[in-house]
């Protein structure tokens, strides 16, 4: 595996017939990396992962993991691989701990003290039968599964479905010490704000076509802030759109409503000299900076 990115996709396009499900993926994810694959739902982020474990074949084009084609070495990618889907399906007559004793027993006979420990993390109580979890427990046995033998790289697919607010807090912080480890992280969401904290870089997709590959960091310098700022004799007359960042501005008697991009300082500077009663502040979240790249005169 070394000097391999974990994952390298060139030209790959894969068609259901006619219908296209992705179209040219040029995407390379670094050994080490959090990585987050953002789009709605049916544009080609499931199809990416099924070719990535060679559960189908692309139409052309390659992928390799590792360095390893999926397809000519099957048993040495997988190896390498924890994977959770997004539609998940478990034996449901069996209970948690048999569950992984089996997949255990599968990758040669791997200790369940990890899965035994994540199960204490995740709040799960793996002597149940499967069948008889919430949907949420259903989904903590899912992600025990591809974590407990701390793979090279994991691949997870809407992987908070159903999971409550502090139970993804915790797997947060899972996915955090993984890539810590030196192990790579590819996750799948239409959700920005589940990977918006934890990956260095997002992939976003469209409709089958990879539209951007962005830094996180870059995005958030992109977040634009609503400033609602009353004064204490009225308004000043400023021309609003001449105050660098200020791309939106409309004044109703003593209050001003701003809209800025990026630094806030150049405002600062130059409301210094005005007394200001009050100021409430909303940070757009990033949500609106990934729908951005979504919309296109058709969409207007």
């Amino acid at each position: 595996m070394s000097g391999h990115p974990a994952i390298r996709c060139s030209g790959l396009t894969k068609y259901y017939g006619e219908t296209l499900g992705i179209n040219d993926l040029e995407l390379e994810v670094a050994t080490g990396e959090l990585f987050g694959f953002l789009g709605p739902n049916g544009a080609g982020k499931t199809t990416t992962i099924r070719l990535l474990l060679d559960l189908i074949r692309p139409t052309s084009g390659s992928v390799e993991v590792f360095g390893l084609n999926p397809r000519t070495h099957s048993v040495e990618v997988r190896r390498t691989i924890g994977y959770l889907p997004g539609e998940l399906s478990l034996y449901e007559g069996l209970t948690g701990h048999q569950l992984f004793t089996y997949f255990a027993s599968l990758r040669r006979g791997k200790s369940l003290d990890h899965a035994v420990e994540l199960c204490e993390r995740l709040d799960l109580d793996h002597s149940r039968s499967i069948g008889d979890l919430s949907k949420g427990n259903k989904q903590k046995v899912g992600l025990v599964q591809a974590l407990m033998h701390r793979p090279p790289l994991l691949v997870l697919d809407e992987p908070t479905s159903g999971l409550d607010p502090l139970i993804q807090h915790e797997f947060h912080s899972i996915l955090a010490e993984t890539a810590a480890e030196g192990r790579t992280v590819f996750l799948s969401s239409h959700v920005l704000a589940e990977v918006e904290h934890m990956a260095s870089r997002v992939g976003i997709i469209r409709r089958g076509t990879l539209v951007a590959i962005e830094d996180v960091a870059a995005l958030s310098s992109r977040v634009t802030r609503r400033f609602d700022l009353r004064f204490a004799n009225g308004a000043p007359s400023l021309v609003w759109p001449d105050i660098p960042g200020v791309i939106d501005a409309h004044v109703v008697d003593d209050t001003a409503h701003l809209t800025v991009e990026g630094s806030v300082d150049p405002l600062l500077k130059a409301l210094a000299q005005h007394e200001i009663l009050d100021i409430v502040s909303r940070e757009s979240d990033l949500e609106e900076i990934f729908l951005s790249y979504y919309e296109d005169e058709d969409d207007a």
